[in-house]
This record gives C-alpha cells, structure tokens and sequence, in this order.
C-alpha cells in the first residue's frame, strides 16, 4: 500500500469477531465481548474484524456497540457476492449495525464458482465514493478470482487463511497480493486453535464446532498434525514460550503480513496473545519452526481451504 495509508497503521494483532456472534460453542456474551474490546483498546489494539455471517449480524451489533465511543478504531466487516443494489444495501445494513458513518474496510467474504463478482466489487465501489467505505478488501480469493473482481474495482486488502499448518497461499496468493500492493491479514492465524495449545492428541468437540470438519481432522491427515505440532511444542518449550507466541511471530516476522487475527473469548486470552509480541526469539528457534512446519505441510492435501467449503 501508499506510505501512510490507513492499513499500514493496523496493529499487529486484530480482534477476530468471529465467536461475538451465536456461533455455537464459541459464543461469547455481549459483557465479556465488551470487556475484551475495551481490553483490546486500551493495549493499542486498533484492528476489529467482524461479518455479516456471524451470527446473522448479531457480532456486527456487538461490535458496533462496544466501540461506538472509539471513532478512532479501524472496523472491518464482510459480506457475500450480490448484485450491485443489494451491495448497497448490504453496506447500510453494516453501517447500521456497527453504527459507523464509514466502515474503514469492507471485503467480499467468499467467491462463488460460476458467478463473476464484478456487480458486488461495482456496488463497494459505488460505497466508496459515497463515503460508506474506506477500503474494499476481498477474502478467500484465488489469484484468477482477484484479478476478475479487479476488473471492476480496487482490491486494497486481502484477508487469507495462512498460518504454519496451512501454507498453500504461499504459491500464487501471496505472490500476485505482494506483486500488485494488497495489504495481507491472516485468519485462522493460530490454526482454528491448534497453534494455541487447544486440542488435545484425541480431540473432542462440543456439538456444533465447525473445527472437526476441517482439513487438519481428515482421518489421513490428523496424525501428521498431531505429531508435527509435539514437535513444534517442544522447540517452543526450549526457547521458554507457548507455541502461540511463536505461531503468531512468524506470521509478522515474515514482513509482509499486515495483522494477525486471532479470537480471544476473554481478556486473559487477550492478553496472553499479546504477550506473543514482547521479548525476542531466536532466529536458531524460528528456523526450527519453519522446519517443522514444513514437514507438516507435506501431508496437508491441496482441497483450496481448509474448510473444504465451496460456495
């Protein structure tokens, strides 16, 4: 991105807004969420991130309500492929519900197979110059879907999952993003929690967690994963950190990541992901890591997310 531009300011760590909505075992009451943003704030965590899928709006009010006060805060919500009018009426919808007069950043949250998203990148546009949004930003987007949507707007950000057990984005994703000045913020930045310490070697879940569903569980892949992330604790116990600190720092160390996302249902969780960016590590210790990752990424299959979600 331009030298002082917004998105350059970003924190290192973003708000995840994910579980703020009633999303199932991870739902967080609308207290503690307030609790964990004011937390956040006063930290000098700038960065919330929010959907119109969570919850069906239910995390955008959260969060709308939690930093009415704070204008100051950078606010980014996503919305689905429509037509150019109903973009703009998605983007109202937002406005309303994050009670903002401008949503700094407003992605397109999936592509879809067969269906061009020129209308919806022309109705953000249409946003834009009318002052409802700052920044378009596009997520889970191939390099083919970019360069379609670029035809019909500004891709100013790209939201990707990418993290030590998911590395694919790597190929062509971050590449074309670096190449053509797109800002970069990673979700699923500690892996849907197996960075974090979260699981155990026999996971169990809760009904409704969408977490067993995902690449990392697949019968042929989960012991790879489980064995790779031992070992990546172990070198994290040497260097005398959580395995999270480490995770997150080489998503920032890499330098071209704009912020890291992470969920965090309380505000010992908060801090303890913020802790992550005091002290140093090693360059010995991080080059372990990668080399553990890597190791581990050679059993994850190529399924184009890790969702194995294909709208």
């Amino acid at each position: 991105m331009g030298a002082g531009t917004a998105l350059e300011t970003l924190s290192k760590l973003g708000i995840g807004c994910w579980q703020f909505g009633d999303m199932g075992s991870e739902k967080v009451p609308e207290a503690v969420a307030g609790e964990v943003i004011a937390a956040a704030l006063a930290a000098g965590v700038n960065h919330f991130d929010s959907a119109q899928d969570y919850g069906a709006g239910r995390s955008e009010s959260v969060v709308g309500r939690a930093l009415a006060a704070h204008p100051q805060a950078f606010v980014a919500t996503k919305m689905q492929l429509s037509g150019r009018e109903e973009t703009l009426a998605g983007v109202q919808a937002s406005r309303e519900r994050l009670r903002r007069d401008c949503i700094d950043l407003f992605y397109i949250h999936w592509p879809q197979k067969g269906r061009d998203p020129g209308p919806t990148m022309e109705g953000l546009e249409e946003a834009r110059a009318r002052g409802w949004v700052r920044y378009v930003g596009v997520s889970n987007f191939s390099v083919r879907d970019m360069q379609q949507a670029s035809r019909a707007g500004r891709i100013d950000a790209h939201q990707l999952c990418y993290n030590l057990l998911w590395r694919y984005p790597e190929e062509d994703v971050i590449p074309y993003c670096r190449e053509n000045r797109i800002a970069l913020i990673t979700y699923s930045s500690l892996a849907q929690g197996l960075l974090g310490g979260a699981v155990p070697r026999v996971p169990r879940f809760a009904p409704g967690d969408p977490r067993p569903d995902t690449v990392y569980y697949e019968p042929k892949v989960w012991p790879h994963v489980r064995d790779g992330i031992a070992e990546m604790e172990s070198i994290a116990a040497e260097a005398g950190r959580p395995l999270a600190h480490l995770a997150l720092r080489w998503l920032l160390d890499s330098g071209f990541v704009a912020s890291v996302l992470v969920g965090s249902r309380s505000r010992a969780h908060l801090q303890s992901n913020l802790a992550a960016f005091e002290g140093g590590v090693t360059a010995s210790v991080m080059r372990r890591l990668e080399e553990a990752s890597q190791r581990i990424h050679r059993h994850i299959p190529r399924v184009g997310n890790i969702f194995k979600f294909y709208p």
